[in-house]
């Protein structure tokens, strides 16, 4: 790994991206119009049809071009790994952004339905453009919303898609930290995890989800089981991050 991309305060676009860090938290969008420019990256440069390449792309964007913030090159191994574990049929995404890890959920579990949830409807079109050009988009709904919205979303869900109790195999959450354990317990309050369904949670350490990994500490052997992974934050290898592993047991 290059020095530019080992360390990320020497890339302009990471720069760019904390600069724009208030229009990501208001819009989804980091304001310089790099999620758009990621699914044209993708449509010139990936094979239509092979989920590599266009994940090879977006990765390749995001060293070269753009910092991005979905959960990258080295975590999404560690996502792969837990998919692979749930051997989902089910799996729900909070937070879609540029449709990054759904593509890596779709890719380790083939024959999973795959339901992303995503506040911004630019967002949702720009994952939609690389989902389809994957050729996934036939397993792959994004629905624009938020779990925090009173209930709509959760209605949604259950009523247009199919949603209902134990019915859900694979849980990935990596949207606003701060929304990170009121939408697990959203879900768990709808019955929908079962035992054996996996939870995992990106950013725990940075940004950081404080309240949702002492949640996953005090329910550790007895709702859930939790592993943590120490690993970087993503495109790069100065900062280090934790991704949380839960194995929900019941209860």
């Amino acid at each position: 790994m290059n020095l530019k991309r080992r360390l990320p305060f020497l890339r302009w676009s990471t720069l760019r991206l904390a600069l724009g860090m208030p229009s990501f938290l208001r819009t989804g969008q980091i304001g310089d119009g790099r999620e758009a420019a990621c699914a044209r990256y993708v449509e010139s440069n990936a094979r239509r049809g092979d989920i590599d390449d266009v994940l090879a792309a977006i990765d390749t964007f995001a060293y070269e071009k753009a910092m991005l913030v979905n959960v990258g090159d080295e975590k999404g191994r560690l996502l792969d790994a837990a998919v692979r574990r749930a051997a989902p049929k089910s799996a729900l995404e909070l937070g879609t952004y540029c449709g990054y890890s759904a593509l890596r959920i779709a890719r380790a579990a083939p024959s999973a339905r795959i339901f992303s949830i995503e506040f911004s409807a630019a967002n949702a079109e720009v994952a939609q453009r690389i989902w389809a050009h994957a050729d996934v988009a036939d397993r792959i709904t994004c629905v624009v919303g938020t779990l925090g919205d009173g209930g709509h979303t959760l209605d949604r869900l259950a009523a247009e898609h199919g949603f209902s109790p134990a019915g859900l195999d694979l849980l990935f959450i990596d949207h606003d930290k701060r929304a990170y354990l009121s939408d697990l317990q959203s879900v768990l309050d709808r019955g929908w995890l079962h035992p054996g369904s996996i939870v995992v949670a990106d950013n725990v350490r940075l940004p950081g989800a404080p309240k949702y990994r002492a949640y996953m500490r005090e329910q550790q052997g007895t709702r859930f089981d939790t592993i943590e992974h120490k690993t970087h934050l993503e495109y790069q290898s100065l900062m280090s991050d934790l991704v949380l592993e839960s194995e929900y047991l019941g209860g």
